[in-house]
């Protein structure tokens, strides 16, 4: 059966339905845990906005959504992001969608949320590697963090991770999220490729920051033990 397709007024009741979730409490304590790049926020808790899009694209035809939806509220930016996770279409398709969305991308959890809903299939890695790989170098703080969630998120493997660890290394942005995304990365790096990415921590061209925050975040990890943290400590640049 041919799903129904969205149309302004089918929007427009979509829209109504996120006000409808409102949660005012969530509201000022998202403002706060976000406090950059927001934008209008009506305040839908994350399981809510997640199972928004699961049934959009379960129950609807989500590329017609995709061509309506627009980005006035925090909510339906993120309802987009996640459509596009969840979307069943071909790989192609969807890094279509993703090229498209990236630029719209404005706060850290925008960015962090679409690279979680996205999902790699094995046969998928090669191109979506490609494709994620001259983001690393753009000059937009959220082109480079989402590069930089989506290796991390999908890419510390055994095939990847000397490539993972060589672009970490290489960007050079000086921006906050960027820097705490290459640091938090290189962590996941170290709990998965110790060795590997020891040799890196010896090495590498990071600067102090990103590079200090990158060991602290190995120090907070529940999965490196006492005696190795220990050595990251006395790691720890000046």
């Amino acid at each position: 059966m041919e799903k129904e397709k969205w149309n302004n007024t089918m929007y427009d009741r979509f829209k109504e339905s996120l006000y409808s979730m409102a949660d005012e409490k969530y509201k000022d304590f998202h403002r706060k845990l976000v406090p950059e790049g927001l934008g209008e926020i009506i305040g839908v808790r994350s399981p809510d906005i997640k199972k928004t899009a699961k049934d959009i694209v379960k129950n609807t035809d989500y590329e017609s959504f995709l061509k309506i939806a627009g980005y006035g509220t925090y909510e339906e930016t993120m309802v987009r992001g996640f459509v596009i996770g969840y979307s069943k279409a071909d790989i192609i398709t969807r890094l279509g969608y993703l090229k498209d969305f990236i630029p719209h991308i404005s706060n850290w959890a925008v960015c962090d949320g679409t690279a979680a809903a996205f999902k790699v299939k094995p046969h998928e890695m090669e191109t979506v590697f490609e494709f994620i790989k001259p983001y690393t170098e753009s000059r937009m703080e959220y082109e480079q963090r989402l590069a930089a969630v989506f290796l991390m998120d999908y890419f510390i493997t055994g095939q990847y991770i000397d490539s993972v660890l060589q672009i970490y290394g290489g960007i050079k942005s000086g921006r906050y999220y960027v820097n705490m995304a290459v640091a938090w990365g290189i962590s996941v790096c170290f709990v998965k490729f110790p060795e590997i990415t020891m040799e890196f921590l010896k090495n590498n061209e990071l600067d102090n920051f990103t590079y200090n925050k990158a060991l602290q975040k190995i120090i907070e990890s529940n999965r490196v033990d006492a005696e190795v943290k220990n050595i990251i400590r006395g790691m720890k640049r000046k």
